[in-house]
């Protein structure tokens, strides 16, 4: 019997294994991937290693499709610093966790850089023995590949023969593809992608509405069943009848403990007590509550006399004539005596 034992309702070879895609939305997917694959950032996040590459999108001479040895293919990508992130992969080779190890799944590493080439004249041979660098043609371009595990942002190598032919195979935004009959390439729903400079902007900012900087906390709504003090908001006499309800018990049980009937007069002369105190306690309260608006009262009456005795008096002020100051000597004109000869 094999290790593990068999598979408990194991796959059927009439199962539906594919499912049937658009075309229109398969090259959607492809354009997608390529262009994501000339942003740095999502090939960075990737987990691919471009800090020292020359240029992105990296695009090399034809040369490269020439590539017969593995020794070449080494030299090319250390010369153009794109070994480290074939290193990383080197550095990621390991065994599968569970049962895949038993499936001739058994070693697991990461993706390395994908060369895309036009014209293989043993570009693919040279490179096969590399691991994690995979090879692909222009003409035969697989998502899968470009986007391992539905991840866009794979780091690509362009030969320059390969890239030029893109143009033909998807076509431009004016110009349509030659291969694939009225198809051009898909446009961008957004002019500028920036999407947190587009919210700073003054068009943007004019329309939109100050931020509501309050915060309103939510009050906890207690149950006065279970919550004495919003009872006692309620109804204030609660405490009273809570209060005699533990002294019965309390007496009830002293009575129990001794061996003794229980006193229901008794108890209801200490009720009427502490309900007298307990009104004797509110009158003053109230009466203190009263004195204090009483002196409020009449310090606001004393406010309002003395405006009126002020008002009072400025209007007669107003009213009494004021005396005439006579001119100064300095400010009278002198008459002058003209003589007859002038």
């Amino acid at each position: 019997m094999c290790r593990g034992g068999r598979m408990f309702a194991p796959t059927k070879t009439y199962r539906k294994w594919h499912t049937s895609t658009n075309v229109n939305q398969k090259r959607y997917a492809i354009c997608s991937a390529i262009a994501a694959s000339g942003v740095p950032a999502l090939v960075m996040s990737k987990g691919h290693i471009i800090n020292e590459t020359p240029e992105f999108p990296l695009v090399v001479t034809d040369k490269v499709q020439e590539y017969e040895k593995t020794k070449q293919a080494i030299m090319f990508l250390k010369r153009l610093k794109i070994w480290t992130d074939v290193d990383k992969v080197y550095n990621s080779q390991r065994n599968r966790a569970g049962v895949g190890k038993m499936r001739n799944r058994r070693r697991v590493q990461r993706r390395g850089p994908l060369i895309i080439y036009d014209q293989d004249q043993g570009l693919s041979r040279a490179f096969r023995n590399i691991p994690g660098v995979e090879t692909l043609s222009v003409h035969r371009l697989n998502v899968l590949k470009l986007a391992p595990g539905g991840h866009v942002g794979r780091f690509i190598i362009w030969t320059e023969s390969a890239f030029k032919t893109l143009d033909k195979i998807y076509g431009t935004w004016r110009k349509e593809s030659e291969t694939k009959k009225g198809y051009n390439l898909p446009m961008s729903k957004m002019s500028n992608t920036d999407l947190g400079r587009l919210l700073k902007s003054e068009e943007i900012q004019k329309v939109i509405r100050a931020p509501n900087k309050k915060v309103e906390r939510s009050r906890i709504k207690y149950n006065p069943l279970k919550n004495i003090r919003a009872m006692s908001k309620l109804n204030p006499y609660a405490i009273v009848l809570k209060r005699a309800a533990i002294l019965k018990n309390r007496s009830i049980n002293a009575a129990k403990s001794k061996g003794q009937e229980f006193d229901l007069k008794k108890l209801q002369t200490i009720r009427k007590q502490m309900i007298e105190k307990a009104k004797k306690a509110q009158g003053d309260k109230a009466k203190k509550g009263d004195a204090h608006v009483k002196a409020k009262l009449a310090k606001l009456d004393k406010r309002k006399t003395k405006k009126k005795e002020q008002g009072k008096k400025r209007a007669a002020e107003a009213s009494k004539p004021k005396p005439k100051i006579p001119p100064s000597p300095s400010k009278k004109t002198k008459a002058v005596k003209k003589s007859p000869g002038v």
